[in-house]
């Protein structure tokens, strides 16, 4: 049984300035963080510590989906070091690539910005604003200011010129202007294309604990900022992601596609897509789905989670809107009073081994064997109008040769449906017609 050990991909964007032609498609290659490609493979490393770096990183990252937003500064969705994907970007005239945070968990996009106040060590060039010719300060009272809440934004207005301020729960922080500039992508049909006048961070005022690799976080939530939104009309409001199981390896190949052709096709049973409805509700960063039920076999168990509202604190006893769909957090997380059942019934499924404590003590249900195979059963997850079917690598992972643990954990807050449930399939998002398709393939195979 093939189990995977995804923890994070860098997003590889070949970038340069062009014409103003905006095709309707694009399609990039991810390079898993531990495949020998990417720039953080570390030999040295087992597969056991790459497993358990991810998983503190889900549960780490579980944290700030439910953070308040009543704080001086905003707790956004994710500390410096823990994106499990960055991506590379080009931006300025004369273009400057940069390397950040893909976050599906953020919105407003932001790098490193020379003249700095305080910059953390980045290994690649810092973006320098005086050099580029396409670079503008947004004034306070522009519209994209304002789309900034009001933890989030300031105003220096001896100068006219919109401030953002991020903080994250590891004491990490980012300030600086809200500005425009070009950014510049490479489609799928081979034209490079530009965006002029695309909203983003210049922050000259950063630390903690983010990666040397990495110059910033670049937004891909549903909010007004996001370079999703921003794209809005360019990719027909239409993007995609396909995450391989085989990731980690130098010939594992996964992608994320933008605009017209990154849904899939056709809704019947013979095609295989089956499509959910997004759910409408703030914040409108996250990606929110409704989650009615979880089968272990032939065992269909009501899903009772409520739901959580990141912004007050507060559950409410409806079932909309539930669970938040991230690609960003490794594990699923499900809630506790659900799991215990959930759990059970999984236990009772297992053949040819034995319940066992994880050895690392992070995840909850853990089977070894001897000799024999380990008999896992199939877990189909229910969310509104589409029942998808996952494999035991959606819903398993192997930590050791003779032992396999449930890759989902109990929470006590927002439940997330994280990216090893994810793998395998093509999930789309269409952001006009406000839904979420899975599509089953492979992969390892969709370039």
């Amino acid at each position: 049984m093939a189990i995977p050990t995804l923890l994070c991909f860098f997003l590889f964007f070949s970038m340069t300035l062009s014409s103003s032609l905006h095709p309707k498609n694009f399609t990039v290659e991810l390079i898993h963080r531990d495949s020998p490609l990417s720039p953080l493979y570390n030999p040295l490393n087992t597969v056991t510590d790459r497993l358990n770096a991810a998983f503190l990183r889900s549960i780490s990252r579980s944290h700030r989906f439910n953070q308040k937003s009543s704080q001086t500064d905003l707790q956004s969705g994710l500390i410096g070091a823990d994106g499990e994907f960055f991506m590379s970007i080009t931006i300025g005239t004369p273009p400057i690539k940069v390397f950040a945070i893909a976050d599906t968990g953020s919105d407003l996009t932001w790098v490193q910005c020379k003249p700095c106040q305080q910059c953390y060590k980045e290994n690649g060039p810092i973006f320098e604003k005086k050099k580029s010719s396409t670079y503008k300060n947004e004034p306070c009272d522009s519209r994209h200011c304002q789309a900034l809440s009001t933890n989030e934004r300031g105003c220096d207005e001896s100068l006219n010129v919109c401030k953002y301020r991020y903080s994250y729960g590891d004491q990490s922080f980012s300030k600086g202007d809200v500005a425009t500039e070009t950014i510049s992508i490479d489609s799928a049909s081979g034209s490079l294309v530009s965006f002029p006048g695309t909203v983003f961070g210049c922050g000259y005022n950063n630390g903690g604990t983010f990666d040397e690799t990495g110059s910033g976080i670049i937004g891909l939530g549903g909010g007004h900022l996001s370079l999703i939104s921003q794209l809005g009309s360019s990719i027909s409001k239409k993007f995609s992601y396909c995450l391989s199981h085989k990731s980690s390896t130098i010939n594992g190949t996964s992608v994320i596609n933008l605009g017209t052709n990154s849904i899939p096709s056709g809704l019947s049973k013979d095609s295989g897509v089956i499509s959910t409805p997004l759910v409408d509700k703030e914040p409108q960063t996250y990606y929110y789905l409704t989650l009615e039920a979880i089968s272990v076999g032939k065992t269909k168990i009501p899903y009772t989670g409520n739901s959580y509202y990141p912004n007050d604190g507060k559950t409410l006893s409806e079932t909309s809107g539930n669970i938040i769909i991230d690609s960003g957090t490794t594990l699923t997380l499900l809630d506790s009073g659900f799991f215990d059942r959930f759990g059970a019934a999984v236990e009772e499924s297992v053949t040819g081994a034995k319940r066992v404590s994880d050895p690392q003590g992070l995840l909850s249900h853990c089977f070894k064997s001897g000799n024999a195979e380990i008999g896992l059963p199939e877990i189909t997850v229910h969310f509104t109008r589409a029942d998808v079917k996952l494999s035991p690598i959606n819903a398993f992972v192997k930590v050791r040769e003779d032992m396999v643990c449930l890759s989902m954990i109990p929470t006590t807050e927002v439940a997330i449906y994280g990216n090893f449930a994810q793998m395998d399939f093509l999930v789309g998002y269409d952001l006009e017609k406000r839904t979420v398709s899975f599509q089953n393939m492979d992969c390892s195979a969709s370039l």
